[in-house]
């Protein structure tokens, strides 16, 4: 019910025990072809996930919470995952590969993703300095990035402007209620990803008074697209901090050569 355990288990080779997905399932684009969509996120098709008799139905977070019970009542085996960093993330994969009995194969992905992992916090050992980055996840209002985006931003060499807020688990806890409050920041980056809809770049450059702000002057407004950075699996590693690392290296690029982005 949830599309990075999808990804995890096609990564693991596993993916001939699937027998239904999520529609929002983006990785591996496969997926969608040869995989029935069951459910929605807060939303699922009971009667359709009881027909294929699953031996376990995997979900995540308390979003999900409703259609979990339905499924336990019927008499399904249910886990929901709830990862909110980088750390969980690793672990979910470790946990997903014992659940399903390939527990080496698991252990070989995550050791993968942390070579990906070391390898970018060596690169950002070389930025000249720490770029403050602004991460928005939605616009109206303004909701700044999860705690395992945080995570990336400084494995990148970065610094989340709001690492305070991105501590909470519900996006409504983490509302910027005053977009001023970007702006006392200063941040030297900014990176949208607006769940489910394109990141219109020139609306947040022309908001009242964000002229200020290094990342609007000097032209560092970039989109990471949500189902590279916000859907907690492996494609976060994979996708969203390379991205993520390639922003902040052209950022630390043009500080070394004392030049901006016009």
């Amino acid at each position: 019910m949830t599309t990075e355990t999808t990804e995890v288990l096609y990564l693991l080779g596993e993916q001939a025990r699937i027998v239904g997905i999520s529609g929002f399932t983006t990785r591996p684009a496969i997926a969608r072809r040869e995989k029935p969509k069951v459910s929605a996120f807060t939303s699922a098709k009971i009667d359709k996930i009881l027909d294929l008799k699953p031996d376990l139905v995997l979900g995540f977070s308390d979003l999900q919470a409703d259609i979990a019970a339905a499924l336990i009542k019927a008499g399904v085996e249910v886990h929901v995952f709830n990862q909110r960093s980088v750390d969980d993330i690793l672990r979910m994969v470790t946990t997903l590969g014992g659940l399903i009995g390939v527990p080496e194969k698991a252990s070989a992905l995550v050791k993968e993703l942390q070579i990906t992992i070391e390898r970018v916090e060596e690169t950002a050992l070389y930025l000249p300095a720490k770029p403050k980055v602004y991460f928005e996840e939605w616009n109206d209002p303004l909701i700044s990035g999860i705690r395992w985006v945080a995570d990336l931003i400084k494995i990148a060499g970065g610094e989340d402007c709001f690492a305070d807020l991105s501590m909470q688990t519900s996006a409504k806890e983490r509302i910027i209620a005053d977009s001023d409050q970007v702006i006392e920041h200063m941040p030297d980056i900014i990176i949208g990803s607006w769940c489910g809809k394109k990141f219109q770049p020139e609306q947040v450059m022309a908001r009242p008074g964000w002229n200020v702000i290094p990342a609007v002057k000097n032209g560092f407004v970039r989109e990471i697209k949500s189902a590279d950075i916000l859907q907690p699996g492996p494609s976060i590693i994979t996708h969203g901090l390379k991205q993520l690392q390639t922003i902040i290296q052209q950022w630390g690029v043009k500080q070394a050569h004392g030049k901006h982005w016009g």
